[in-house]
């Protein structure tokens, strides 16, 4: 037996609760993990709350991320006791997930825990930090540099954001936070940033261009935000997309990609290849101190993920929510 968070739905009403289930309920898989700790993602919240059509069918185990060992294996890849890492691949959505004691998975979609970090660790880095890797490294591989000037990160207050802005900041930009909190900028210039602004200033209907300051951006938000990011990118700058928070839509202009110069990279953490994984985590190990994750994250036991969803939803949260399966 093992408890989980488990969401059905019936006569289009969705329910969410806390259940303990037999393990024969497991999905199909070819390993079995003793998950050790999960995390509250935004994509997370949208299921548990179903403010958003993110479980595709039901009933759901939600939970995009997981780190836990290795209980039963059929493949060669992993043993019992091997320490293991989940981000994505659908799971929380289309197969159970890991808001849960035990989780049944395809072995394809596990890294192994990388050795800089704990289980409790690298989930305080989840999705959100492994996605602000991302970002970071499609800017380098831009040819984005430190001395080219400031580097905006939008959503800077959220799981992605505040990972966005303590990486780069190590790395050596200077980083300019966008936030709707901004009894937050201590916070955020805890982690690295030189400057924090207000969303507002970006959140509205804007102009097609305006004038240029962001030699690069990661941008968490999408909509307006992100169109007005654009038109404030210099020339040839590149802003890496990685969220939704405002909206799905784009309301900008062709003006900064053909007047500036300006690239705008697409960045998906779901379906990421293997090698690309395993890349972002081995650099989260060497760029990230165990002080900056616990000034990111705050933990909470598995009975208490539902009502926290709610609040991260409402915009209450601040950081990373690393959910541990026992105290």
């Amino acid at each position: 037996m093992f408890k989980a968070i488990l969401i059905d739905k019936s006569d289009d009403q969705q329910q969410v609760s806390l259940e303990t289930l037999d393990e024969t309920r497991l999905p199909e898989g070819d390993v079995t993990v003793r998950v050790v700790c999960s995390t509250l993602n935004y994509k997370d919240a949208l299921a548990i709350t179903g403010k958003g059509p993110v479980v595709r069918h039901f009933p759901m185990v939600p939970g995009i991320d997981l780190a836990g060992t290795v209980e039963h294996s059929s493949v060669d890849a992993y043993a019992p006791g091997d320490a293991v890492l989940l981000n994505g691949w659908g799971v929380g959505e289309r197969h159970w997930g890991g808001l849960a004691e035990k989780a049944r998975l395809d072995s394809r979609w596990l890294i192994p825990l990388p050795a800089a970090f704990t289980a409790r660790q690298a989930m305080a880095i989840g999705t959100a930090g492994y996605t602000a890797m991302l970002s970071v490294m499609a800017l380098e591989q831009q040819g984005v540099t430190p001395d080219q000037g400031e580097i905006l990160v939008t959503g800077a207050s959220g799981g992605v954001g505040s990972y966005a802005v303590a990486l780069l900041a190590t790395l050596g930009y200077q980083v300019v936070a966008s936030t709707g909190h901004l009894e937050e900028a201590d916070y955020l210039k805890g982690l690295g940033a030189q400057a924090v602004i207000d969303r507002a200033q970006l959140s509205e209907p804007g102009r097609p261009l305006a004038k240029e300051r962001w030699a690069g951006a990661i941008d968490a938000v999408g909509s307006h935000t992100l169109a007005n990011v654009l038109a404030g990118t210099c020339y040839g700058g590149t802003v890496a997309a990685c969220g939704l928070a405002q909206g799905m839509d784009l309301p900008a202009s062709v003006a900064p990609f053909i007047l500036r110069g300006v690239t705008l990279v697409g960045i998906d953490s779901v379906m990421r290849p293997y090698a690309d994984r395993v890349v972002a985590w081995r650099r989260l190990g060497e760029l990230l101190e165990p002080a900056q994750l616990d000034a990111i994250t705050r933990t909470i036991g598995l009975e208490e993920a539902i009502d926290t969803a709610s609040a991260l939803l409402a915009g209450e949260v601040r950081g990373r929510v690393v959910v541990a399966m026992s105290p």
